[in-house]
């Protein structure tokens, strides 16, 4: 067999195989997740640009991303307003304080317009930082689907976990922000 023919060969059998490749449908889970990542696409503010999307039912309830209060300039116009933390372990970090985070606005947005949120399912980039975690704990959210751990959320894991809020983490790494 001269070498074209076997090239043709080898490319109509990939060419099937690519054909035949079979669809994976995501799961609730997979297809909600993706929708945050798109919600956080509107994100101002470079240091998370995360998303939140709150379902119940297998129904989209309300929306959030990472921006600054309504009629108010944005990290990406303004720049960022940095304030120092002091953590725990006694190290400082800073963060941008000029933002409302995605679960925040996602729970703001929802009781705005008058929808319960009472035994939902929050999806999100990363675990909630400690403000956001007593905020899905009072706003009656039952179970948060992160994409990532977050590096400062030990204590937020402890209350939710004490509340009776599942989290569950479709990767094992960890979102660290860069210490502006």
């Amino acid at each position: 067999m001269d070498e074209k023919i076997l090239k043709e060969k080898i490319a109509k059998i990939a060419e099937k195989m690519i054909e035949n490749k079979e669809y994976k449908r995501p799961t609730w889970d997979e297809y909600f997740m993706e929708i945050a990542k798109v919600v956080g696409t509107r994100g101002t503010c470079d240091r998370g640009r995360n998303g939140a999307v709150i379902v119940k039912n297998k129904r989209i309830l309300s929306t959030g991303y990472v921006g600054s209060p309504k009629g108010l300039e944005h990290c990406d116009e303004a720049g960022h307003l940095m304030h120092e933390v002091v953590n725990p372990d006694g190290k400082i970090s800073k963060h941008c304080i000029r933002t409302t985070h995605a679960e925040q606005n996602a729970i703001v947005q929802a009781a705005l317009h008058g929808i319960s949120t009472e035994g939902s399912t929050l999806y999100v980039k990363f675990e909630p930082c400690f403000t956001c975690a007593k905020m899905i704990i009072n706003a009656g959210i039952k179970r948060v689907v992160c994409q990532k751990k977050y590096h400062a959320a030990e204590l937020s894991r402890d209350f939710l976990k004490k509340a009776g809020v599942e989290i569950v983490y479709n990767e094992d790494s960890v979102e660290e922000y860069p210490n502006q």
